[in-house]
């Protein structure tokens, strides 16, 4: 097996996975998408209670691998099992309870965006770009990515990336709603989500992924509602308040 482009450390909560192919400014190849889903269970079962998505070198990621591709002409299989990698590896991120930030500094283009919009939170650094380029070079973007960059950045914008092919920088892109916020600001939301509740954080990220996708209600929502109102997590806080009081 390759060795993987990803390196996962855990320390105090905190799960940083590093894109570390920096020659390649972060280019994922196809071998590796799979082991990027691996890295994102490992984190999750190591404890993690934030995922930190983060680069080496001086891009963010260049998105899937070009090279790649020519072994892919007129072989529609070896194409779908690309397809089908790369949703593991961001479907992955995308999945985990936890919180998830991606912290993106230099060039973010194609599949890159993919993989920073499966983040719960994007912020980007002054040097930061972003591109989403499959028109330019006669190909598609695959549906789930294109329905995240709608959800965030509604229609039109999401059309001028797509269709116009073109890069905005870190300003636009937080005017927009690509990304949330500046890096700076990062730090601080990790070390808030860190202080609050782990079961509340995944009812909550849950119930706001529901919500986007037009679900107002959901029983298993009410039921964990109802679980941890009428739960120890919540007494043994209320027992420290009145002993404050």
């Amino acid at each position: 097996m390759a060795t993987s482009m990803f390196n996962l450390t855990v320390n105090s909560g905190v799960a940083r996975l590093t894109l570390d192919r920096p020659e390649a400014r972060n280019a994922i190849p196809v071998s590796q998408w799979r082991q990027l889903g691996g890295a994102a269970l490992e984190a999750e079962a190591a404890g993690a209670r934030v995922l930190v998505l983060q680069s080496g070198g001086t891009a963010f990621c260049a998105g899937a691998d070009l090279k790649d591709f020519t072994a892919m002409h007129r072989d529609p299989a070896s194409a779908a099992e690309f397809r089908r990698a790369m949703r593991n590896g961001i479907e992955a991120i995308a999945a985990l309870a936890i919180p998830t930030v991606a912290l993106i500094e230099g060039p973010c283009f194609g599949a890159g965006v993919a993989l920073a919009m499966a983040c719960y939170l994007r912020f980007a650094g002054p040097k930061a770009s972003f591109a989403i380029t499959p028109a330019k070079f006669g190909i598609s973007y695959p549906q789930e990515d294109v329905a995240r960059l709608v959800a965030l950045v509604g229609p039109g914008q999401a059309s001028r990336l797509l269709l116009g092919a073109g890069t905005i920088d870190a300003t636009a892109a937080i005017r927009i709603g690509l990304v949330e916020g500046a890096i700076a600001e990062a730090e601080p939301f990790i070390a808030a989500a860190l202080a609050n509740s782990d079961a509340s954080i995944a009812s909550l990220k849950r119930g706001i992924a529901l919500a986007a996708g037009g679900s107002a209600q959901d029983d298993e929502q009410d039921r964990t509602f109802d679980a941890l109102i009428a739960g120890d997590e919540l007494a043994a806080k209320l027992a420290v308040l009145r002993s404050k009081g």
